[in-house]
């Protein structure tokens, strides 16, 4: 039980890391640039990396933002790695709805939307046989 403790802040982190490049992939701005390589810095921190080691989540936040603007030659693999680590699949497929180039709602969002105004159809009439 204590090593679930001990790995719990971690965990908070790595996932408030994952929105924060999920945000910035979504709104592209440079305040939520600077934001995910601030959370990467507090996992690099946390993870207990000293300031002259390799910060892998630096490192990796920067290729991300990168990849996400369109700004590297090999920005799809850096993508495409990053969405196999996602464990949680409505945040997998958030990220790739985020970084779609059109922009189109998935599969899955647009086999629900249907045209024409079915909202009664299948649903007993009110009228009562008196």
């Amino acid at each position: 039980m204590r090593s679930e403790t001990a790995t719990e802040p971690q965990g908070r982190l790595l996932r408030a890391w994952q929105l924060a490049v999920l945000r910035f992939a979504v709104t592209l701005d440079d305040d939520d640039r600077m934001h995910v390589l601030a959370v990467a810095g507090e996992v690099d921190r946390l993870s207990g990396a000293s300031e002259d080691s390799f910060h892998f989540f630096r490192r990796t936040t920067a290729e991300m933002c990168q990849a996400i603007a369109g700004q590297d030659a090999h920005g799809e693999t850096v993508i495409q790695r990053f969405l196999a680590q996602l464990d949680n699949p409505r945040l997998r497929r958030a990220f790739e709805a985020a970084i779609t180039k059109d922009r189109t709602p998935p599969k899955i969002v647009t086999s629900r939307l249907k045209p024409g105004n079915d909202l009664w159809r299948g649903l007993p009439s009110r009228r009562t046989g008196t």
